[in-house]
């Protein structure tokens, strides 16, 4: 007979990734996944493999719910791996961007305005997670800390012409001037 897996237990699914089992029923295992969130597997799954198995002892920490969350998105918070939602103008849904070259002889760029607006989204978040690496970085200086901070501001500086795609004022890009 198979040993019975336990809460916190690490596993590593096919198709969901990395995930912590955070209990376990008659029926199955409730796992959350870094990229899936929460989710039911059946004891008679076998798609993933046991990365660190947790002994069970009475004495064992028992991990709510609510806290393996909260650890999880601290975790997706500081690695950056899950981009906050952000909305845009609503005049821009369903819209195209259009890049049309001078040479009428060359075709004309056609793409979703979503997944332009989408592209510019991710290198904020890129730019605020470099942010923070540069923060908590030990090895740099608190001047390197600074010069390469200016740089990081500048960039937010030229991105301010794309705040007009934005629905909410907060989510604009802010250079210098602020």
């Amino acid at each position: 007979m198979e040993k019975e897996l336990t809460a916190g237990t690490r596993i590593d699914h096919e198709k969901y990734g990395e995930g912590i089992i955070s209990s376990v029923s008659i029926a199955g295992y409730e796992v959350f996944f870094a990229r899936e969130g929460k989710m039911e597997l059946s004891i008679s799954n076998k798609d993933f493999e046991v990365m660190e198995a947790m002994e069970s002892t009475d004495d064992s920490p028992k991990i709510s719910i609510a806290d393996l969350e909260k650890v999880f998105n601290y975790l997706i918070e500081q690695t950056g791996a899950m981009p906050e939602t952000v909305e845009f103008a609503d005049k821009w849904t369903g819209g195209t961007l259009v890049l049309k070259p001078a040479d009428d002889k060359l075709k004309p760029h056609e793409m979703p305005i979503e997944s332009f607006f989408h592209k510019i989204v991710m290198v904020r978040d890129r730019l605020r997670v470099l942010e923070q690496n540069i923060n908590s970085n030990t090895k740099l200086t608190d001047e390197d800390k600074v010069n390469l901070q200016q740089y990081i501001t500048r960039i937010y500086g030229s991105l301010t012409s794309f705040n007009v795609i934005f629905k909410n004022k907060e989510e604009h890009f802010v250079g210098m001037g602020k």
